[in-house]
């Protein structure tokens, strides 16, 4: 890579996509003094309307973005992490994960009325399985209907009255309209945050995994080493953790939201079955011995490529999170996951 190439970051084509990637991009150019160009890719995910679960789930998106990083059409991607298989295939790695945005979910009505006290049959628009259950949880009378589409195409629907509501993750809408911020005021809609103790969302939600080459040129992995944020990569890992040890996809119906505090890590899980009694839920929080000098081994080790996700930090998360993983199997996790979750890639 010469000083007078732009570094290329491969992206879909979606408004979220673009934006969420133009955040990586312009950090990057100010740690690096580089020229960023975004490379747009058409994924499957793009293309085919009908429902994730019909046509594999995990991975739709990432597979045709993965192909052109290993073919040379471009040195880098950005990822929505909630939408990546947990295992990294070969030559592959996330070379950063930069700081999370708000991870909950939000309910975008007509006339702002709680989602708890919608009519029964209300119509509301979701493609996951995670999210329909939660809110056949939160009001049983409402009627769940399948959605795909971006987030502006989403909410038309309900300007529309073709949906009464529909559920989105807050760090879209802060990444298309607020650069980030906080969650912005939609013109002629109403927004409801889910609160993550009763609604966990999915693993890695509003977290952006920044994914290179494992044999990339050093000088790029230690710039993106600096767009690296530990706490936002030990929750993350740890998520994706509980997740890979329970079997389940990217877009199973688990909701799975972890945090740091005070040296110690919470963790709030729930597997959804057909039925509320069938719900597997755990909570969790254990202080992290030696957690300060965890981050500064990691902080040391990024920016060097592998090294930085076999370190202790990212060690001990695997450990934390396959243990609940373990937990939640043994509580009948196993069964829920096997007859609901759609096929992996």
């Amino acid at each position: 890579m010469t000083t007078s190439q732009p570094i290329r970051l491969g992206t879909r084509r979606s408004r979220l996509a673009v934006a969420q990637s133009g955040m990586v991009a312009r950090e990057l150019e100010r740690v690096s003094g580089r020229t960023v160009e975004l490379v747009q890719l058409t994924s499957e995910g793009d293309t085919n309307r009908a429902s994730l679960a019909s046509f594999g789930g995990s991975g739709v998106f990432a597979t045709r973005l993965r192909d052109g990083l290993l073919a040379g059409e471009c040195d880098l991607l950005v990822h929505s992490l909630k939408d990546l298989p947990v295992e990294q295939p070969p030559g592959l790695i996330i070379a950063a994960t930069p700081p999370r945005a708000d991870a909950r979910d939000v309910v975008i009505t007509r006339d702002g009325t709680p989602f708890d006290d919608l009519p029964e049959g209300a119509r509301i628009g979701t493609g996951s399985p995670r999210r329909a259950a939660q809110a056949r949880r939160a009001n049983p009378g409402v009627d769940v209907r399948d959605l795909r589409g971006n987030i502006d195409s989403r909410m038309q629907r309900v300007r529309d009255d073709e949906l009464d509501a529909v559920v989105i993750a807050a760090a879209g809408l802060t990444r298309v309209d607020a650069d980030g911020g906080e969650i912005p005021t939609v013109a002629g809609l109403s927004i409801e945050p889910r609160a993550l103790p009763g609604w966990p969302t999915a693993a890695g939600q509003a977290a952006l995994a920044v994914e290179t080459a494992e044999d990339a040129d050093p000088q790029l992995l230690a710039w993106l080493g600096e767009l690296d944020a530990p706490l936002t990569r030990f929750a993350v890992t740890l998520e994706r953790a509980v997740l890979g040890g329970i079997e389940a996809g990217c877009h199973a119906p688990v909701g799975a939201h972890a945090f740091t505090s005070d040296g110690s890590a919470h963790v709030r899980v729930a597997v959804y079955g057909d039925e509320p009694h069938d719900d597997v839920t755990l909570d969790h929080s254990e202080r992290i011995d030696g957690f300060e000098s965890l981050i500064e081994g990691y902080i040391q080790a990024r920016g060097s490529g592998a090294a930085a996700d076999s370190s202790g930090l990212m060690i001990r998360a695997r450990e934390i999170g396959s243990d609940l993983a373990r937990r939640l199997l043994e509580n009948g996790a196993a069964d829920i996951v096997t007859r609901e979750a759609p096929p992996t890639s």
